[in-house]
């Protein structure tokens, strides 16, 4: 599977990543281990996506940084899990 996530960092922010293993990937960004998150811990995940396709994964990723509506939508289909709750979601069972 390949993996869709979104990381809610400690500066309200969020990131927006693409991964084969989410749950190796979610440790190595809550341990410091990713340079792009390292400076915004602690971070959670908020939301997820799985793709049995490398391509849609990477197709939507790059939609989603896009900012624009595809974004937009997201944020307000899943507005509580980034604005109302302080715990993360559960990762997926493998």
């Amino acid at each position: 599977m390949y993996y869709v996530y979104i990381l809610k960092l400690n500066n309200e922010k969020l990131y927006i990543g693409y991964t084969v293993d989410l749950k190796r990937r979610i440790v190595e960004h809550e341990t410091g281990m990713s340079m792009h998150t390292k400076k915004f811990l602690p971070c959670m995940l908020v939301y997820y996506e799985a793709y049995k396709s490398r391509k849609d994964a990477m197709k939507r990723e790059k939609n989603l940084k896009k900012f624009k509506s595809s974004y937009r939508q997201l944020k307000i289909r899943i507005a509580s899990s980034i604005f109302d709750t302080k715990e993360g979601m559960t990762l997926p069972h493998e």
